[in-house]
Order: C-alpha cells, then sequence, then structure tokens
C-alpha cells in the first residue's frame, strides 16, 4: 500500500487537507497526517483544528511514496521555512519520488528548490515564486516530472484523484471518482 505525507502546519487551508486525506484513503492510500513538531492539534486558516497522526520527526523518503502540502498561506510560510519540511522535499526529488502542492503551497517546493517548470498555484502566489513555466487556469492538476501541483480548495478533490490514480491506477480512480459524484473532475 502506498504510503503518503501530509504535513499539517498552523494556517493550513482545511478544504485542502481534509480533502486530500479523505480521497487518498478511500483510495487505499496510507496517509500520514503529519505535525511539524510535538503538537499534533493544529489550527487552520478557517479556525478549524486537526490532530494530526504523529509528528514528522525521524520520517524519510525511504518510509514515503509521496509527500503532499495543502496550501492555505499560514501554513504555506510555515513549511518553506521548516527545515525539516525543506530537508524532506529535497530528499524525494533527489530519489524521484513523487512531490505535490495545492494552492500556495508550491512556494514551499519553490523554496525547496524541488518545483519543475510547468507548474500551477492559487492566482497571485506565482508572482512569489520566480520560476517560468506557470500555468494558470489551464487545468487542475498540472503534472511535470514528479511534481504534481493543483490551483486552490475547488480543485482539491480533482488533485486527490489525480493521486489515486497515480499511485494505485485507474480502477480504485474511477471507483472512487464515482463514489464522490466527482464527475466535473476531468479525466486526468
Amino acid at each position: 500500500m502506498p504510503r503518503v505525507l501530509v504535513p499539517i502546519a498552523t494556517g493550513f487551508e482545511e478544504i485542502e487537507a481534509v480533502s486530500i486525506v479523505d480521497v487518498l484513503r478511500r483510495g487505499g492510500i496510507d496517509v500520514i497526517m503529519g505535525a511539524l513538531d510535538e503538537t499534533l492539534l493544529v489550527k487552520g486558516a478557517n479556525g478549524i483544528t486537526v490532530q494530526c497522526d504523529r509528528c514528522m520527526d525521524g520520517l524519510t523518503a525511504d518510509d514515503l511514496d509521496m509527500i503532499v502540502l495543502p496550501g492555505g498561506m499560514g501554513g504555506t510560510k510555515a513549511l518553506a521555512h521548516d527545515h525539516g519540511v525543506q530537508l524532506l522535499l529535497k530528499e524525494m526529488d533527489a530519489k524521484g519520488k513523487n512531490i505535490g502542492a495545492i494552492c500556495a503551497a508550491p512556494y514551499a517546493l519553490y523554496t525547496a528548490g524541488v518545483l519543475k517548470e510547468g507548474y500551477t498555484c492559487y492566482p497571485s502566489v506565482e508572482d512569489e515564486i520566480k520560476l517560468a513555466g506557470y500555468q494558470g487556469d489551464k487545468s487542475a492538476v498540472v503534472e511535470t516530472a514528479n511534481v504534481m501541483t493543483s490551483r486552490g480548495p475547488a480543485t482539491a478533490i480533482c488533485f486527490g484523484l489525480a493521486i489515486v490514480k497515480k499511485l494505485v491506477g485507474d480502477e480504485a480512480y474511477e471507483r472512487v471518482r464515482g463514489g464522490l459524484l466527482a464527475e466535473y473532475c476531468e479525466k486526468i
């Protein structure tokens, strides 16, 4: 069973984090909601608190198949400045492992030096990312090499489905997509 880490930092975008975790778990993926420190209760951008599964300390790229960062500007800035997250992103990229980010979170990929040309993010965040290849609103999900990005809260379910398809295949993708009534998510 594939294992995915979703790092949760104060100020994260709740819709994105919870939607991604939910969709991946429905797809049969082992998801770790990882806190940046021992404080496992983390408050999101809109005042919703979630309980993480564990602290991220000790996790390495060898333990994971993918890392997926939810957005929310506060959470994104925390991920972009967290030494452990930045090192893990670099390690994942060096090993060719899958990396994902939605909304503002591609900025944290940029600060780690792992964002590829050909990405999307929340409109206006591209101004902080000094990298060519912003895809704007061309697609809910943009994949370049080992990096997948998505635009924001409204695309979170489609993003989660794209990850399910990538990690566990078409059958799981179609099953979860149908169960969610997510026909609006383009065939990826």
